[in-house]
């Protein structure tokens, strides 16, 4: 036999025997990456601690960073997880129900999520399959324009409650934890809180019968008062309704702006997720209205070990740089942190 012949033989021997390795490492990498994607940070209601490795907080994106995209047809929303993973590394995601108003008709029975409109299952499905593909996480749905949830009247309450119903079964679906609502209602601010808190506390309850939280976000109006938001969670009194603290939406009317970092500090006991809301940048790489370490010492001092999104709303930069300076300055500053919240 000739050298060449042997040294061919030798090869194909070591190959055959490393492809038992190589098949068992890449099982393990991706039972790794699975246990990831599956493990939960630490919330103030009292789910697991990360481990000692883990960051402080997750870094997720928000679909409304990329609205002026799908918007102008430049996104579609069925591409939105592929999109937030190769184009800015971020692992989790959190959608916006007015991309996909239309499509989602889930049957409250388990194991038979859609009803009628078998096209809205096969949506889902479709947009399920694509962010497993990629590896991205779906953590939630942000809710609009389904009512208000705490109409004065009766039978408009009842009415937005079930609008959200689908919504809850489509986060099911997609495995998120939440869905975000709005806490709109008309009146005194105690018959605001009363009202809202009615309208919360049926969909919570709704929510909670499928493993889903209900959570509000400060969003204009008497919902940017974070110490009256933080009244309507304590009245509601249900450990599956909680907040969404904004870092920017603290504007009460035209004139009127709640101080963003006491509103923040006010809604955290209750929060299961955080937006860090961005607009413009400063040469250093600071967002120019919001002290990204103070409101991150804020929010890592009550406890909150889940994750922090991306949500870009300026306009100096475009959207896909917004994105990127955002999440730039929340991992430096989580660098900055690292130590002081160990």
């Amino acid at each position: 036999m000739s050298p060449i012949l042997n040294r061919r033989t030798a090869i194909r021997a070591a190959a055959a025997s490393l492809w038992p390795a190589l098949i068992a490492n890449a099982a393990l990498a991706r039972a790794a990456r699975a246990a990831a994607r599956a493990r939960p940070f630490a919330h103030p209601d009292g789910s697991p601690a990360p481990d000692a490795d883990d960051p402080l907080f997750g870094i997720s994106l928000a679909e409304w960073s990329l609205h002026r995209a799908l918007a102008g047809g430049r996104l579609d929303n069925l591409d939105f997880p592929l999109a937030a993973r190769r184009d800015y590394g971020i692992e989790a995601v959190e959608y916006v129900n007015t991309f996909f108003l239309d499509r989602s008709a889930p049957h409250p029975e388990d194991g038979a999520y859609f009803r009628g409109r078998e096209a809205d299952g096969r949506y889902l499905r479709e947009l399920q399959r694509r962010a497993d593909g990629a590896g991205v996480r779906s953590l939630l749905i942000m809710c609009d324009g389904e009512g208000a949830i705490g109409d004065p009247d009766a039978a408009a309450r009842t009415r937005t409650v079930e609008n959200h119903h689908k919504w809850v079964e489509a986060a099911r679906f997609l495995g998120c934890h939440s869905i975000r609502v709005n806490a709109q209602s008309r009146g005194t601010p105690d018959e605001q809180r009363a009202l809202a808190a009615d309208g919360l506390r049926r969909l919570t309850e709704f929510a909670a019968a499928r493993d889903i939280n209900v959570i509000v976000e400060n969003h204009g109006g008497i919902s940017s008062d974070g110490a009256w938001l933080a009244s309507v969670i304590r009245a509601v009194g249900h450990p599956r309704c909680g907040t969404l603290p904004d870092f920017g939406n603290f504007q009460i009317s035209a004139d009127q702006w709640y101080d963003r970092y006491r509103g923040v500090g006010e809604l955290m006991p209750f929060a299961k997720a955080v937006s860090a809301k961005s607009h413009d940048f400063d040469s250093a790489g600071n967002e120019t209205r919001t002290d990204f370490l103070r409101m991150l010492r804020i929010v890592l001092g009550s406890g909150y070990r889940g994750w922090v999104d991306v949500e870009y709303e300026g306009e100096g930069l475009s959207e896909p740089d917004g994105i990127r300076a955002t999440k730039a300055l929340l991992e430096r500053v989580r660098a900055q942190l690292a130590t002081e919240f160990r």
